[in-house]
């Protein structure tokens, strides 16, 4: 089944490391649904310089079930591929969906250990069927580690737009993220088959049909 999600992202609060100063390179001109201008200063870019990791994210403020992320890097309007030098700062990064700002207590979506200069999009979409409140890109250019040569010393925060597409609130699946979740005691469910992957409180069994009286007759 196809799913046509909306993306939840829009104008949701976003924030990178080592932030630049200027709404020009503010983390939030990623979710400004902006994109026709994927230069550094055009105003609808998150940029921000690091050396050794780089965090941008974005609060979605409630536990999304999410379907995929799409991701708009920056071009500067100019010919993507190895000449485009802005590839390198891309290569390596990794993308999370968590309750947190923590990614490491969420779920990774993609890591990037396969593209080079020449293969790496500049627009970006991977699926990641789960649920969360965060989303997060991060990338790192760690001392001590050795890295492929066509990746950057440093590592940027450098995104045109991110779009995170889903059910609109919890408890809702489907191609037009209407239909509720089939199991009515199910908090969240599998945005594609409706499978409940989280019960409300005080609700636990594979349909969720085991309540509060339940766990005393056990």
């Amino acid at each position: 089944m196809q799913v046509k999600a909306l993306n939840v992202a829009q104008h949701k609060p976003a924030y990178h490391s080592y932030s630049r100063k200027g709404d020009a390179f503010d983390a939030s001109n990623a979710v400004d649904r902006g994109k026709s201008d994927l230069s550094e200063y055009g105003g609808q870019c998150a940029v921000s310089y690091a050396i050794t990791s780089a965090t941008w994210w974005v609060n979605l403020t409630t536990i999304h079930s999410i379907h995929h992320i799409t991701i708009y890097f920056r071009t500067d309007n100019n010919p993507w591929g190895p000449s485009n030098l802005l590839t390198k700062y891309f290569l390596g990064f990794s993308v999370y969906v968590s309750n947190t700002t923590d990614r490491q207590q969420g779920t990774l979506c993609y890591q990037d250990d396969n593209f080079t200069r020449a293969t790496i999009p500049a627009v970006f979409t991977t699926t990641c069927p789960v649920h969360g409140q965060y989303v997060i890109y991060y990338n790192e250019r760690l001392p001590g580690v050795t890295y492929p040569d066509e990746y950057s010393y440093s590592v940027a925060t450098l995104l045109c737009e991110v779009e995170v597409y889903g059910c609109p609130a919890t408890g809702c699946y489907g191609s037009s993220n209407t239909f509720p979740c089939p199991d009515v005691n199910c908090q969240y469910c599998h945005i594609e088959t409706g499978t409940c992957q989280g019960c409300n409180p005080g609700y636990r069994g594979y349909r969720c049909e085991l309540g509060k009286a339940a766990y005393v007759q056990l």
